[in-house]
């Protein structure tokens, strides 16, 4: 009779496992798609500042593919500021759907019988015979 409780709880078990592993694995690319996006926004935010040090008439060439284009500073201004709200947009995005994803796959798992009942059988087998 308590091997077939056993295998069930261990079957519970190794599914919480896999559902908690990948959705570290969604997280952590969540993080990482965060940081180039901080990166591209702090680049953005350090070439406009530069150039606004320039005289207002300045000509600039802009990097388009294998070439350049010759444009205003207001012009390329209004791109990096484009630049920057994009990624922060982007930055929010990924950060809500990360706690979003953290919390459908995860606070269900944590709330079902199994998991507390299952838990509590780990813990009784494994720090009540150091007690003992």
């Amino acid at each position: 009779m308590a091997a077939p409780v056993d295998l069930e709880l261990k079957k519970a078990f190794t599914e919480l496992q896999a559902k908690v592993i990948d959705t570290q694995q969604k997280v952590k690319l969540a993080d990482i798609q965060i940081e180039q996006l901080n990166r591209t926004k702090k680049h953005a935010h350090l070439t406009d500042t530069e150039i606004m040090t320039l005289v207002d008439e300045t000509n600039m060439y802009e990097g388009v593919g294998r070439m350049f284009i010759l444009q205003s500073k207001e012009v390329i201004h209004n791109q990096l500021l484009e630049k920057q709200k994009i990624a922060e947009e982007k930055i929010k995005e990924l950060e809500v759907r990360a706690k979003q994803l953290l919390l459908q796959a995860l606070l269900p798992s944590f709330q079902s019988p199994r998991y507390i009942l299952g838990t509590c059988i780990y813990w009784l087998t494994t720090f009540l015979p150091l007690c003992l």
